[in-house]
């Protein structure tokens, strides 16, 4: 055998073996994630999927949440996301709800806070900042009604808690009860009104819009210090919620 000739045969014996390893990783792949999907019972895998979707939420944004994105990330196959929610809409929908729900309980637990209406209304507006700030992905995929069906249930549900809840706040601060179905113009407008300054607020601050106002006042003054004084100028109390 000449040099040349033996040069190619321990080529291609040295190949042989990469081939094979290569072969063997695709199996292991699939066998990875029909373990995973199989160790979760059916209500459990939802669940994951929904907080694989959160983690990317607020990791990514809206723009890096793909249903593949999500199966990746709970280490399920592609399907999965598409058997739970039928789509990506879907997915968010659910995805929002939940944003919900966690909004209604930080303002709950903020109306129980404080002895006067004044006092109750800076904290939920605190709150309603320090959702926002700890959840932006989550925040703003609540109010991207162009990306969500309103119609299902569980969003539709929570988003009507949300509003049950602000007019039940404007109401106690009015000294009267509101019937959300059959508002007067007034109340429309006290309502409006108390969720347009600190949602405005919110949106100004997470789009990092307020840092030149914040930078020409007094060192140490923050965007709470700020908020504060907002809502001192307030003609009255403001009880935000979406």
């Amino acid at each position: 055998m000449t040099r040349q000739a033996s040069a190619k045969a321990s080529r291609a014996a040295a190949r042989k073996p990469v081939a094979k390893a290569a072969a063997a990783k695709k199996p292991a792949t699939k066998k990875a994630n029909s373990a995973a999907a199989s160790s979760y019972h059916h209500g459990d895998l939802r669940d994951a999927l929904l907080k694989a979707a959160e983690k990317i939420l607020e990791r990514d944004g809206l723009p890096g949440l793909t249903l593949r994105a999500v199966a990746r990330e709970a280490g399920v196959s592609h399907a999965a996301p598409a058997h739970h929610f039928g789509d990506l809409t879907g997915l968010v929908s659910e995805l929002a709800a939940i944003g919900f729900r966690q909004f209604n309980a930080a303002m709950r637990a903020a109306g129980e806070i404080g002895t006067t209406p004044v006092e109750t209304g800076r904290a939920r507006a605190t709150a309603y900042v320090d959702y926002a700030r700890t959840h932006p992905g989550m925040y703003t995929l609540m109010f991207r009604a162009e990306r969500l069906d309103m119609k299902r249930p569980a969003l539709d549900e929570a988003a009507e808690a949300a509003f049950a809840s602000l007019v039940g706040a404007v109401g106690a601060d009015r000294k009267e009860t509101i019937e959300e179905q059959t508002l007067t113009l007034d109340q429309a407008a006290d309502i409006v009104r108390a969720w347009s300054l600190v949602h405005g607020f919110t949106s100004l601050l997470l789009d990092d819009r307020l840092y030149d106002v914040l930078r020409r006042l007094p060192a140490g003054t923050d965007a709470d210090a700020l908020l504060l004084a907002m809502l001192r100028r307030a003609n009255t109390p403001i009880v935000p919620q979406p």
